[in-house]
């Protein structure tokens, strides 16, 4: 059972009442109240996406502009060392198309999730050294801000490191050479601003002419990879990532890259018709699959090439392996289900299986996260060492909370809602003790009820394309910024059907009280609650959206959820 909380206490009907008013409901809800906050939410300008703006230090980023700048200039081997994920993926690109498009000598490098681990380590520099001789300039992205023992191997042979990452930092940081960091932004987005200083025709080294193409821009196409950086990677949707979500989208809907038209035709969406949803569900798993299965400088690859027919082979082999992602993935979850129920349900999920890949522990908590709402940890058991991925509720900040028993890991990093971690497989169980005693201590029985916002109680009489087309203005929605969702009382099921596969979602025909108006419905997952029949009262919680079959478009609601009266 959701908990139903209402943000605004009243009831939006009357006369008087106009969608305006619902607009500034809605904003407030959102924390925007000031003329000045509700423009710029409202009127989003790229302008006011700089690193000052996302408190990335001033001197630490004219640092590493300034050592670029001298590597481009004397020809110096530089490498972009990404990461597995979209983020890492886009990010690797914004950089490596930026220094290369400079005429430096660069390249990019994916570590192997298997082989290599996460983000900069000695095996990783050392598998460089072994392909790229004279290597002066690693410029890392979407990770570095944990590995110290990484940047002191680099630094002892020879070769400076420049860290640029969002993940949460300990205390003690890496001695790189400069450090562009902030958690404001996705890894993307940090390289999208570094990225824009570094052809600044201010000079600021000497032999600053041998810089090929210094008048040039970052380009608008970077634009449409911080934004599926930023959706993939459930960063909150507010100030200057709303920005780069809201240009961001713009641009994707206008891409010509042959890698992404290749990709979202795979997917079956419509180019000028994608949203956040589109990327977080369809076009993001594709790009991760790679790095969860096999070498994500494929999906590298794919975004990069100018190719059309690399592009459509590249985007076949994503998909592919997409197919095959899923089936691991459902394969695993069935059986962490099973064992959390023989295991018992306490405070937090904690199950350790050999059978679990690496690439899809942390897609297995999200999910266990949906179906239990506990922090859920997922470890994939190796012989010697083993992988995990957590995932945790609103309020828990999960990498914390890991970082208490950092004496019993190999290491650890992520952010408040997800992380990851590597422990000896023969501590696995003294860990387990470990976290289940530190849990019993911070978590309360009000932090494991599931909470529903609901920003206001609606007259249905208000479910029409002007409302609607109102509530876009606030979009791109994602975290921090969630889809509007309104709550309307005592409405009579005038009809009831399950579709779908296997039934699992149950549609609805809604009789407003006192009224002839009627509104369609769609409850996804809902097709369980067989005890609702026609004549029944209902209150639902929803939010609004556009429905379009053969061609006739209406607006009908989307149910959270439901419940007699």
């Amino acid at each position: 059972m959701k908990k139903w909380l209402i943000e605004t206490e009243f009831e939006i009907q009357g006369s008087k009442f106009k969608v305006e008013n619902l607009i500034k409901i809605l904003l407030e809800n959102r924390g925007i109240k000031t003329k000045k906050e509700i423009d710029s939410f409202l009127n989003p300008t790229l302008s006011e996406v700089t690193p000052q703006a996302v408190k990335i230090d001033e001197d630490q980023l004219k640092k590493a502009v300034v050592r670029i700048q001298k590597a481009i200039a004397e020809k110096q081997k530089i490498v972009v060392f990404g990461d597995y994920d979209v983020d890492g993926i886009c990010a690797s690109a914004v950089l490596w198309e930026t220094l290369n498009s400079l005429g430096a000598d660069v390249l990019p490098y994916i570590p192997s999730r298997f082989d290599e681990g996460y983000g900069l380590s000695k095996m990783g520099i050392s598998n460089i050294k072994s392909q790229i001789s004279n290597l002066k300039l690693i410029i890392t992205v979407d990770n570095g801000i944990v590995a110290n023992e990484a940047v002191d191997f680099a630094n002892k042979n020879g070769i400076d490191v420049i860290v640029t990452d969002h993940h949460v930092p300990t205390e003690k940081l890496p001695k790189a050479l400069a450090i562009v960091h902030t958690t404001l932004l996705c890894g993307a987005g940090v390289a999208y601003l570094l990225a824009k200083e570094i052809p600044n025709p201010k000079p600021q080294i000497p032999n600053k002419s041998k810089i090929q193409n210094t008048k040039y821009e970052i380009p608008d196409t970077h634009l449409e990879l911080v934004v599926l950086a930023t959706i993939a990677d459930l960063v909150p949707l507010t100030n200057a990532n709303r920005i780069l979500v809201y240009w961001g989208l713009q641009k994707l809907r206008e891409t010509k890259r042959p890698g992404l038209l290749a990709l979202i035709n795979k997917a079956g969406i419509k180019k000028q018709e994608i949203g956040t949803y589109e990327i977080g569900h369809m076009i993001a798993p594709r790009l991760n699959a790679m790095g969860r299965l096999a070498s994500a400088m494929d999906s590298l690859r794919l975004i990069c090439t100018n190719n059309k027919q690399k592009a459509e082979n590249l985007a076949e082999v994503l998909n592919q392996t997409n197919l095959e992602r899923q089936r691991v993935t459902q394969e695993a979850l069935i059986h962490a289900r099973t064992k959390a129920e023989e295991k018992g349900i306490k405070d937090l999920l904690f199950i350790a299986d050999e059978s679990y890949q690496q690439g899809i522990v942390g897609l297995v908590a999200g999910r266990m996260v949906e179906e239990y709402y506990l922090p859920s940890i997922i470890i994939s058991k190796g012989e010697k060492f083993s992988k995990a991925s957590a995932r945790s509720i609103k309020g828990f900040n999960i990498v914390e909370f890991l970082r208490s028993a950092s004496d019993l890991l190999v290491d650890v990093g992520g952010h408040p809602m997800a992380a990851g971690f590597t422990v000896e497989t023969t501590k696995i169980e003294l860990l387990e003790k470990r976290l289940f005693e530190n849990a019993r201590k911070i978590l309360k029985k009000e932090d494991l009820e599931r909470v529903l916002r609901i920003d206001c109680e609606l007259d249905t009489k208000f479910i029409n394309y002007e409302t609607y087309s109102q509530i876009q203005k606030l979009a791109p929605f994602g975290m921090a910024n969630p889809e509007p969702t309104f709550l309307s009382k005592n409405l009579t099921i005038s009809d009831a059907r399950t579709i779908g596969k296997d039934r699992k979602h149950l549609k609805l025909k809604l009789q407003a009280p006192s009224s002839k108006f009627q509104v369609g419905g769609i409850a996804f997952g809902m097709g369980e609650k067989n005890n609702l029949k026609i004549g029944d009262n209902v209150d639902i919680v929803y939010t609004m959206g556009e429905n379009d079959w053969n061609g006739y478009k209406n607006i009908e609601v989307k149910i959270k959820d439901i419940r007699n009266t």
